[in-house]
Parts: structure tokens; C-alpha cells; sequence
């Protein structure tokens, strides 16, 4: 397969590359087409003479591939895939790649940007300094809300992979008791983490953060039961995906002061809708999907792609999700 002959389309480019980045390392292994943005009923046109697609978010499902007869690879510029029919794909004998572990610590860094931001409430007070409040105190301090000590708290990870693992490190170095469920033996984790059941972590720590795939039988992990079980003082983090969360039944739980807070970075649909219960819930602080996105994570995120793409075109592929 020569190089110049490949035809390369990215469909939604922007995020992962607004413009601080280059695409200069892609533009050698094929004739490049790049767009901002795609609606899924462009991607068949866009796509109609391509050999390779590189999409983030755009979905290519059994409709598109079914339409794209050159179609020879679909590189997916994040880690989850699940936007693409995998089954569809093998098929057609079509690799599909992803980019694994880019995000570890970016994610992890942003699970105690939120935990710390509950916890010590640092641009409140800032803003609210802004506004002249320590000005005009009347003392030399003053406290507007809870402010908490993480060391000796107990920190439950659901789900023990590369970012679960990062964050129970994060965790014990701030002084946090780690309790972890996981499918890994106990043998080949630190010594530190305890393995623990759901119901345990739910009705004994203090923190709660989830790292663990969407599936049938995690989707609504969080509902209303869980909730129920979990401390008045307890906080929730949520940096994995939106739908493992009962999102009415989290806002009703925070606004009924059932747990103290809630951070998260995901939603079960995004953009959200104006309507979406967490966006107004009491002591929910919510970012847009934003813990893979730091500079340094997507220039690996950037490597990788190029990596897996040339990989390909020298004859063998790796992280191949169609060979699991």
C-alpha cells in the first residue's frame, strides 16, 4: 500500500484539535481532508471515496460502513469505541483502532480538580474576595461553607483500570483510606488498596469515584438504591461516562441533602439539554467533558493515532478493538 495513495478523512477535528495543535504528522501518511465538525448524515458523503477515517464522536455504524466501499479503517481518536459497529466493521475485514491510556493522569488530575473544588471551594472564596467580602470582615478569616480535610478519609474506586489505579495512587498520597472494586486479585494490586464489595463502598466512604465502562450492567450504577445507601456527608465523582449515573435520581439526592456533593465531567447526553437535572441540582459542580482534554494529553493522544495509523500502512495494527 503506498502512502500518497491513502485517502484520509477526520470528521470532527475540532475538539481535539482546535488549533494549538498541528496535524503536520498525519498529512505524510495520505491525501488528509479534515473537518471541524460532521452531522451523521454528512459522513457517507464525506466519506465516499475514503480509506481511512479518523473520527472522535461522529458515529460510523452499520448504515455508513455498509456505503463506504474503499472504507479499509476507522481510527477512533479517544479511548471508548463503542460509536462504532464493531461487528459491522470486522465484516468488511476493516480495522478499528483506538488511543488507550492517553488521559490517565489529565483525568485523574481533573477527579481531585472537582474533589478539591467540594472541599475547599478555592474559586468561591476567590470570587467572593472579589467582590469585597474579606475586605469588609470583621474578622481575619471567614467561612461560608464546609471545609474538609481529605487525609483519613475513606476513597472508594469503582473500577480499577489505568485511571482508577492513578487515582487510588493520588488518593493514598493525600492521606485517603482506598477501597477498590475491581475484578483484579487482590495479589496484583498495592497493598495499600482494599478490595471491597458495591455494597460496602456505597454505605461506608466518604468519596465515591467512578472509573468503569458502560455496559448493560453498569448503566444506572448510581440510582436511587445506591444513593439511599451512601453517608449524608458522602461525595460522588464522576469522570468516566454520564449514564452510569441516574442523573434525576442524583439531583434529587443532592437537592434533598440525601449526600453532601457531586462532581462530574460526563453526562448522558452532550451537549446536555437545558433541562438536565445536575446542571441546577444543589452542591453539583459540573465541567464539560474536559479531563482528556489538557494540552499534554492530546499530543499523546496524537502520537498514538499517528502511531496506529502507520502501524497499518507498514503492514500490522495495533490496538486493533475489532480483534477483541
Amino acid at each position: 500500500m503506498k502512502k500518497s495513495k491513502l485517502k484520509i478523512v477526520v470528521l470532527d477535528g475540532y475538539c481535539y484539535n482546535p488549533g494549538d495543535l498541528s496535524w503536520e504528522e498525519l498529512k505524510p501518511l495520505g491525501d488528509c481532508t479534515f473537518y471541524d465538525r460532521t452531522s451523521r448524515d454528512k459522513v457517507v458523503e464525506r466519506c465516499s471515496e475514503a480509506d481511512v477515517i479518523l473520527t472522535n464522536k461522529v458515529s460510523i455504524k452499520a448504515a455508513e460502513i455498509d456505503q463506504l466501499p474503499h472504507l479499509k479503517y476507522i481510527g477512533v481518536m479517544a479511548t471508548g469505541y463503542n460509536i462504532i459497529d464493531i461487528a459491522a466493521a470486522k465484516s468488511r475485514n476493516i480495522v478499528v483502532t483506538n488511543i488507550p491510556a492517553y488521559s490517565t493522569q489529565s483525568v485523574a488530575q481533573l477527579v481531585f480538580a472537582h474533589l478539591l473544588t467540594i472541599t475547599h471551594r478555592v474559586e468561591y472564596y476567590t470570587n467572593e474576595n472579589k467582590k469585597g467580602r474579606w475586605t469588609n470582615s470583621t474578622d481575619f478569616s471567614y467561612r461560608l461553607t464546609s471545609l474538609l480535610e481529605l487525609s483519613g478519609k475513606k476513597m472508594g474506586v469503582i473500577g480499577l483500570g489505568n485511571i482508577g489505579q492513578e487515582v487510588a495512587r493520588i488518593a493514598l498520597g493525600f492521606g485517603m483510606k482506598v477501597y477498590a472494586y475491581t475484578s483484579k486479585d487482590a495479589c496484583n494490586l498495592p497493598v495499600d488498596i482494599s478490595i471491597s464489595t458495591l455494597n460496602e463502598i456505597f454505605s461506608e466512604c466518604d468519596v465515591i469515584s467512578l472509573h468503569c465502562p458502560l455496559n448493560k450492567q453498569t448503566r444506572c450504577l448510581v440510582n436511587k438504591e445506591r444513593l439511599r445507601q451512601m453517608k449524608k456527608s458522602s461525595i460522588l465523582i464522576n469522570t468516566a461516562r454520564g449514564p452510569l449515573i441516574d442523573e434525576e435520581a442524583l439531583a434529587d439526592a443532592l437537592n434533598n441533602e440525601e449526600i453532601f456533593a457531586a462532581g462530574v465531567d460526563v453526562l448522558s447526553s452532550e451537549p446536555p439539554k437545558a433541562n438536565n437535572p445536575l446542571l441546577s441540582a444543589k452542591n453539583c459542580f459540573v465541567t464539560p467533558h474536559i479531563g482528556w482534554a489538557t494540552q499534554e494529553a492530546r499530543i499523546r493522544l496524537s502520537s498514538i493515532l499517528v502511531n496506529n495509523l502507520s502501524s497499518y500502512i507498514e503492514g500490522k495494527t495495533i490496538n486493533n478493538v475489532a480483534e477483541k
